[in-house]
């Protein structure tokens, strides 16, 4: 009798979704008859190891859906490395609270500084921390909703970039942007702005993005909306990448820095 009563359980779980706790079942009643546990602590135990369990994969699926380059983490990052980085500002914003006002990240940085990377640990945090995160390099991003535009679905595209709680565009400033493409990334702003964050890494000057656009009214544009709400981090110091031949003394050619630009906070 017990034997049916368990395989009814275990279906009745399985059924529910429960899948977790239908398989740990026995396991778990096993446990709690060695500890005397009560009915309630049994319980308890078991669905919170199904909470746990999906978690584990709400967590993993977010993380492939968005598409970051690596899983790297803020902990990993070598700050004594770049001593010009504010770590009180990042302390702060690790704590995502920029995330839930809607406010925006900038990295400012020549290249190989620690701008993705860092970018990338604030990402991990938040898909931890439960929200929805999604990464595109700004030459993907165009390509991809020139391709949508092509084919007649841009208004379905623009989800994947307006949807998600923080949205990360990184390596803006390697390619100049003809008209129709900073239109996109104006729209793009436009769209997220005060309904969205963005993290957004850039080797270039503010005052360049004219250029970079070429067209200095919708960069004034995209800068007045980007900056509105923004915390801007400059990073100013050698590559990060090199960090190990400058160990042994191997010496480089510095990149040239970029000095301190005070955006709003």
């Amino acid at each position: 009798m017990l034997m049916v009563e368990l395989e009814r359980i275990r279906k009745l779980l399985g059924d529910f979704g429960l899948s977790t706790a239908a398989e740990l079942l026995d396991a778990r009643l096993e446990e709690a008859s060695q500890h005397e546990m009560t009915y309630a602590t049994f319980l308890c135990g078991l669905l919170d190891t199904e909470e746990q369990a999906r978690k584990r994969r709400s967590e993993e699926t977010r993380l492939k859906l968005s598409r970051l380059p690596h899983r790297k983490t803020l902990e990993e990052f070598d700050f004594a490395f770049q001593p010009s980085i504010d770590t009180r500002l990042m302390k702060e914003l690790s704590t995502l609270a920029f995330v839930a006002r809607d406010e925006n990240v900038i990295f400012l940085g020549p290249p190989g500084v620690g701008k993705t990377h860092l970018a990338v640990g604030l990402a991990m945090k938040a898909i931890t921390a439960g929200m929805t995160v999604y990464y595109a390099s700004l030459a993907k991003l165009i390509a991809d909703l020139k391709k949508a535009d092509d084919q007649s679905r841009l208004e379905r595209r623009w989800r994947v970039y307006t949807r998600p709680d923080l949205l990360i565009v990184d390596e803006v400033g390697y390619m100049q942007l003809d008209r129709s493409s900073a239109e996109l990334l104006f729209r793009l702003i436009c769209e997220r702005y005060e309904n969205g964050s963005i993290i957004l890494t850039s080797n270039k000057y503010f005052s360049d993005w004219g250029e970079l656009m070429n067209d200095t009214v919708i960069a004034t544009a995209v800068l007045d909306r980007l900056l509105h709400h923004a915390h801007v981090v400059n990073i100013r110091g050698d590559t990060y990448r090199l960090k190990d031949r400058l160990k042994t003394g191997v010496n480089i050619v510095p990149p040239v820095n970029i000095p301190a630009i005070n955006g709003p906070a």
